[in-house]
């Protein structure tokens, strides 16, 4: 999971993935509104490939990029847990906003219902 995540830290390589979102591209046309060069956008592909989020298919000099979601649904599903942990925690500050009420006396770091 960790080449997924160093993957999607680079806004071109996010860039390509959208636009493989809508179907099948070679490497050139993934370069071509990023404005880099065809070796810049095959190192990007490389890295997208070794993390499991794209499959290259080689046909003579042409290398066609498909999205492979699978890796998205295992990166999706680790951040889904902290989504849950998040929301739980930003909905109680939201009560608390709301009610002018605080959470817990002082001096206490227990927070029951």
């Amino acid at each position: 999971m960790n080449e997924v995540f160093h993957a999607l830290a680079s806004q071109p390589r996010r860039d390509m993935l959208a636009r493989l979102s809508e179907g099948p591209l070679t490497v050139g046309q993934l370069a071509a509104p990023l404005e880099m060069s065809l070796a810049a956008a095959a190192k990007h592909v490389q890295v997208l490939e070794r993390a499991g989020l794209i499959q290259r298919d080689i046909r003579g000099r042409r290398h066609i990029c498909r999205l492979e979601p699978g890796a998205l649904a295992s990166a999706h599903a680790w951040l889904d847990f902290y989504q849950r942990h998040w929301r739980e925690r930003l909905d109680a500050l939201d009560g608390l906003f709301r009610t002018g009420q605080p959470a817990s006396t002082e001096g206490t770091s227990d927070h029951r219902d």
